[in-house]
């Protein structure tokens, strides 16, 4: 009797250990932020499996420049993870569309986000979403404090004293006073059209209308931004032509150059890299006590895949992204990229607080050609990099680049035809 209790027992033993065992899910990331392996496997995955036995979270990257494809490969031949990074708007779109990725609005922690925030992860009508926003870049300037100090100059709030800065530099002759190049093209549209723009077409009003045939690419708050580019290129130093974006990031990182045209995602990077003090400014306004306005331009987003075996573990996940605790890990152990719920989060990095410090002053908005704008052929976000290139070489006038991006967006485009 005793012998038959004990092997009961012990029956029971293996059993609840085989039914734990059998229970843990180990829930697989596809991802393009391959820099970001450490930040996941160090900090964001150890926080949530400490609030979450159970669940085991693997980070697998790709590389960025292969991840639709690797992605796409691997959804077509069921072999994707459970998570799905999601890049914004019609990549991921397609993706929902296609029946990859699995609407999501039901959930609780949607509610912690912005209509804007979610939009780009959302069908065209809103009536789906389909990633978890999780966070944002904002444009702006980087400048090197130090060279500031040393000509004596303040920090620019307007486009005139922009330029006083920059022909200061130029003068002196110690830094070359912009860097930034055109050989890769798209940072003449990310950190230049793109930045200074939303100050001339007033943010999401313009955008919006822009979608909405209600504005024009050959409106003046569509041009004016390129002849204000045509200008740059007296700051950017000889061979711009041929710069190349990591050319931009070693000149300004080594100390030669005064100001950067930047993107947020720069912050941790620099940060490693500059032996000075870097602060950043907001693109300057037109006249002093005008609203301003940035692009905060939503980034990243993460959504469930649609044949995940794990639902209701990626649901779990998922619902712990759009938490506080989430974003304030995210936000310092990454510093640039900035969550998009609505908890409020503590920056420590000094430089990324002055990039989000312009939430509070400033009005957001996103690239202009990233939702519904560049779906067609000729694309709108590529031929805008053209423009920008061509703006600044002073190859064609800022009148004939709205022209032709006009033309070539109304083409295909109902509404602005």
């Amino acid at each position: 009797m005793t012998r038959n209790i004990l092997k009961m027992a012990l029956a029971s033993t293996a059993l609840v250990a085989s039914t734990a065992y059998a229970d843990d899910v180990t829930l697989i990331i596809e991802s393009w932020r391959n820099d970001d392996l450490a930040l996941w496997q160090e900090k964001i995955i150890p926080a949530f499996e400490a609030e979450n036995p159970g669940i085991k979270v693997k980070f697998t990257p790709s590389a960025p420049a292969e991840y639709n494809a690797v992605l796409n490969s691997k959804l077509e031949a069921g072999s994707a993870g459970d998570l799905i990074t999601c890049r914004p708007f019609d990549a991921s779109l397609a993706l929902y569309d296609a029946g990859h990725l699995s609407d999501l609005s039901d959930m609780e922690a949607m509610g912690n986000f912005s209509d804007v925030a979610k939009s780009a992860w959302q069908t065209d009508d809103g009536s789906a979403s389909f990633c978890v926003p999780m966070a944002s870049v904002i444009h702006g300037f980087i400048y090197n404090k130090d060279a500031f100090a040393e000509l004596g100059l303040e920090v620019p709030q307007t486009e005139a004293e922009f330029f006083a800065a920059l022909d200061a530099f130029k003068e002196e002759g110690s830094y070359i006073p912009m860097a930034m190049g055109t050989n890769d093209q798209w940072e003449a549209a990310t950190m230049g059209y793109n930045n200074i723009g939303p100050n001339y077409w007033k943010g999401e009003e313009g955008r919006r209308a822009l979608i909405a045939g209600e504005q024009k690419l050959t409106d003046a708050q569509w041009v004016a931004p390129y002849a204000t580019l045509a200008k740059w290129s007296a700051y950017l130093g000889d061979g711009y032509e041929a710069q190349t974006y990591p050319d931009s990031q070693n000149l300004f990182t080594l100390g030669r150059a005064a100001v950067y045209p930047a993107g947020s995602w720069e912050v941790s990077g620099f940060n490693n890299l500059a032996d000075f003090e870097m602060g950043a400014f907001k693109p300057p306004v037109m006249n002093a006590g005008d609203t301003c306005y940035i692009s905060d331009h939503t980034d990243i987003g993460i959504g469930m895949n649609a044949a995940s075996a794990n639902p209701e573990a990626a649901r779990t996940f998922l619902a712990w992204v759009g938490s506080s605790e989430f974003a304030t890990i995210f936000a310092n152990a990454l510093p640039g990229f900035y969550p998009l719920s609505n908890a409020p989060v503590e920056i420590e990095d000094p430089l990324a607080k002055d990039f989000i410090s312009w939430r509070d002053e400033c009005e957001s908005t996103i690239r202009s050609t990233y939702q519904i704008l560049s779906r067609g052929t000729p694309n709108l976000e590529n031929d805008t990099w053209g423009a920008s290139v061509a703006a600044i070489k002073g190859t064609e006038t800022p009148e004939a680049l709205g022209a032709k991006l006009q033309d070539g967006l109304a083409s295909w485009y109902a509404p602005q035809q």
